[in-house]
């Protein structure tokens, strides 16, 4: 009799704990959120990304460079082949992309993008990108030089770390020097339902250089967007379950320091950084839950989120646009350029809309 009352109450315990962790993981994700449509003018898609634009970066003169074709456990994918890199030309009034070449010496079939992020080397001006690789659900970062003149990427080398394990998004301070996030606590590139459920702050950002890997912050639910500010003394962390974003100023030694935390209020995925006014641009969803349950019926939405001043005693933070999902599924990123606002999805297309009433 003791037996099952100490097995009647062991399963009792396991039952509360599983109740409440689920309840605290729906409010996590704000599955309770409803979204109001917020709409700007003159919205179109962009034609030829069918498989996504998770994440993009914009260069001075207007060339948009976009990653395509994710597929990340647990969401939808609906390419085939390898993904791809793309430019986009925002001055341009064609908006059609152009696909990059890849050079040779690189293993195309199983390119899997996800965060990019571009470094000029003052020395030359020679442009290199870096991009988050998923092949084989595995983890790593690769390096190409953008030659614009030729339209294409020329491998550099590809970089593994055991701290590197489970990466989303990186942002580029040197030649082969960069921050990056984890945004899990088990690597492995599936999905860990335990993980899910546990909701803990086990995640972190990680410097890379050739002389130095070290984890240089950590305590994120997810982090997940990474970028820096236009004068690089600080660092910019997306926390995507915690629904804010982490002000970090540069040591020396390339160390992080937190300065302040800025609640957006909705899942947060990548950011960019205005280049003039350090203002932040980030692509956001609404409600996590629906992005990963993909009703049909009950789509996910989009939204776009700016915060200004980051750096006062009361940062802006602005919703920009939102859509229930009847034109943008699950936006991830989103930045202006000469009037427009281009914003980039996870897994459907990207949408260029006006934004002159808006400012940028």
């Amino acid at each position: 009799m003791g037996k099952l009352v100490v097995l009647s109450l062991t399963v009792a315990v396991l039952a509360a704990f599983l109740g409440e962790r689920f309840i605290n993981l729906r409010k996590r994700t704000l599955a309770s959120r409803e979204l109001v449509r917020n709409p700007l003018p003159n919205c179109h898609q962009i034609k030829s990304l069918e498989y996504g634009s998770e994440d993009f970066t914009i260069l001075p003169n207007g060339l948009a460079i976009i990653s395509t074709g994710l597929r990340y456990p647990g969401l939808p994918s609906y390419s085939d082949g390898p993904g791809k890199i793309y430019t986009l030309d925002l001055s341009d009034s064609r908006m059609k992309p152009v696909e990059l070449r890849m050079g040779r010496g690189y293993e195309l079939e199983s390119f899997n993008p996800h965060g990019i992020s571009v470094y000029t080397d003052e020395t030359d001006n020679s442009i290199y990108l870096f991009v988050v690789n998923h092949p084989q659900q595995k983890a790593q970062v690769e390096i190409f030089q953008f030659v614009e003149e030729d339209h294409s990427l020329v491998f550099v080398k590809t970089i593994k770390h055991e701290l590197l394990h489970s990466l989303n998004d990186i942002v580029a301070v040197g030649v082969e020097s960069f921050y990056a996030t984890n945004d899990h606590y088990f690597g492995g590139g599936t999905f860990n339902p335990l993980e899910a459920l546990l909701a803990q702050p086990w995640c972190n950002v990680v410097f890379y250089s050739p002389e130095e890997v070290k984890v240089v912050a950590e305590g994120f639910y997810q982090a997940n967007g990474i970028s820096v500010s236009p004068d690089g003394r600080h660092v910019y962390v997306a926390d995507t379950l915690d629904h804010n974003i982490h002000v970090l100023e540069r040591q020396e030694g390339n160390g992080l320091a937190p300065v302040k935390v800025v609640e957006v209020g909705s899942l947060v995925d990548n950011i960019q950084v205005h280049p003039e006014t350090g203002d932040l641009w980030i692509g956001c969803h609404p409600n996590g839950w629906k992005l990963f349950q993909i009703d049909p019926e009950d789509l996910p939405g989009s939204e776009v989120v700016r915060i200004q001043d980051i750096h006062s005693e009361s940062p802006v933070v602005t919703q920009v646009y939102a859509d229930d999902g009847s034109v943008l599924i699950g936006s991830s990123v989103a930045a202006p350029y000469g009037g427009k606002l281009l914003i980039g999805t996870i897994y459907q297309k990207a949408l260029i809309c006006d934004l002159t009433d808006v400012g940028h």
